[in-house]
């Protein structure tokens, strides 16, 4: 085994000490302040910065709802192929494509996750983003531009788990993991969104609390609202 690789490997295993979050995905349990086992960071100082502002929802589709949100976007996705350039260089191995239009399923799995996810009345960006990710690709750190956003993203996580990342803007050395389980819903509201950078892990590098987890082509389906 090379030095490098050697290397390598003593600076991934030194994110993996856990340090769980004091809270959990259900709201009420955010005031309570329950362990929960979604979020692990590098200091109790930086879970807690990020209280009420992150947030999984494991489980927040069935199977079948995953199925059916699935054959709605494949065939588009289908026809386009993976790129690995993106134009902010934000993103390696993926492909995109936007949805106005959503059969009576996907509709009803969209209105649940704008209930959730977003104030009453708040005005949303009207298209919805899918984003597949190769198996080999990764989303790099970047903070969304507030042109295209608003303060909060929500995402509902097809075909396979991953680690999000979280890195304050300000302070390089400290993070939080996200386990974005497959089917689970994540979100990202104010701070979160613009003060720290998020990526999503290489499969080489996706470890949560020591554990491997292992990466395989992701889909994402993304609301978000627009800019105040």
């Amino acid at each position: 085994m090379t030095l490098i690789r050697v290397v390598k490997q003593v600076q991934r295993k030194s994110l993996q000490c856990p340090l769980l979050c004091k809270f959990s995905s259900d709201s009420s349990a955010l005031r309570k302040g329950p362990e929960c086992k979604w979020l692990c960071g590098s200091s109790q100082e930086i879970v807690s910065a990020l209280r009420g502002q992150v947030e999984v929802r494991q489980n927040f589709i069935s199977e079948e709802e995953e199925n059916a949100l699935f054959k709605e976007v494949e065939p588009g996705l289908r026809k386009k192929r993976y790129e690995f350039d993106h134009w902010d260089d934000a993103i390696h191995g993926y492909r995109e494509t936007e949805r106005l239009q959503w059969g009576v399923m996907g509709e009803s799995i969209l209105r649940r996750v704008r209930a959730v996810a977003f104030p009453e009345g708040s005005p949303l960006l009207g298209p919805v983003h899918v984003l597949d990710l190769d198996k080999e690709g990764y989303i790099k750190p970047h903070i969304d531009s507030v042109k295209f956003c608003g303060s909060t993203i929500a995402g509902l996580s097809l075909l396979s788990d991953s680690i999000m990342r979280l890195v304050p803007e300000n302070n390089s050395t400290d993070w939080v993991d996200l386990l974005l389980s497959r089917r689970s819903l994540y979100i990202l509201r104010d701070d979160a969104r613009f003060k720290f950078t998020h990526e999503i892990l290489k499969d080489e590098d996706s470890f949560f609390i020591g554990q491997k987890v292992p990466r395989h082509r992701r889909i994402s389906v993304i609301c978000r609202n627009l800019p105040v």
